[in-house]
């Protein structure tokens, strides 16, 4: 198991479901304003609120929400948000890269640094670890929605780059410019997605230790927590061992 996805199962399996929830729809709700703000409030006119339309439908975020973020954007009371990404070091030299929506980029950056340096890491400049990741589409499909080759074939069909099955999920990956396309056509062949994002992808990951992990996975969360915060995405692996004594 690598990356961000490994602390989302475990903030799952901690019990803590309904407070995630929350906080996605928050975030979630945030990148819709931001999209609708930037474009046209119209998702046919607008390829980035349209799939941050679509990432929240595959949520199950309530539609009342979604519409309601899509009208903060014209309202004059909605705040003005700046996208920044930060770039750091974590525990064990783990490559991090954290992706936030900022009313205030001073307040921003400071926690940000904090949980780094708290941690044992260090704040970067932007592209210090950036070159170790590619830019690319995620679209998650649940187990339900076919058997391997099922999923492959309607991946190849689409135009998708690369298939990851298991007992969980299938994570499909595509270029970055593509996700729109890809989405919608695996949508027809299989249902709807779990999950439609655009993603930091490490090219690669390194193994690190019980010790290490629990550190890295300890300022994943801290990062989470903040409301600025979007998205975390770190290179490291972490054994089935090791990952479910983290988990208990």
């Amino acid at each position: 198991m690598a990356g961000h996805s490994q602390f989302k199962n475990i903030m799952h399996r901690k019990g803590r479901q309904d407070a995630v929830r929350s906080k996605m729809f928050s975030k979630l709700a945030r990148e819709i304003t931001v999209a609708a703000k930037m474009g046209a409030p119209d998702p046919a006119m607008n390829p980035r609120l349209r799939l941050a339309i679509q990432n929240a439908k595959s949520q199950s975020m309530p539609k009342d929400n979604i519409q309601r973020a899509i009208n903060k954007a014209s309202g004059g009371d909605s705040e003005n948000y700046e996208e920044v990404r930060y770039e750091g070091y974590g525990p064990g030299g783990v490559a991090v890269i954290v992706e936030a929506l900022t009313d205030n980029r001073n307040r921003t950056a400071s926690t940000v640094r904090a949980a780094f340096t708290k941690s044992g890491g260090a704040l970067g400049e932007t592209g210090s670890v950036g070159f170790m990741f590619d830019r690319v589409g995620e679209i998650i499909f649940p187990p339900e929605a076919g058997d391997a080759d099922a999923i492959m074939e309607a991946a190849i069909m689409a135009g998708a780059e690369d298939v990851t099955s298991s007992e969980d999920e299938h994570v499909i990956i595509c270029a970055f410019e593509d996700i729109g396309d890809v989405s919608t056509a695996l949508e027809e062949a299989l249902g709807e997605a779990q999950s439609v994002r655009a993603i930091w992808k490490p090219q690669t990951t390194a193994p690190i230790d019980e010790e290490k992990a629990a550190s890295v996975l300890r300022l994943i969360g801290v990062l989470d927590d903040d409301d600025d915060v979007q998205n975390v995405y770190a290179n490291f692996e972490v054994d089935e061992e090791t990952m479910a004594k983290l988990s208990a």
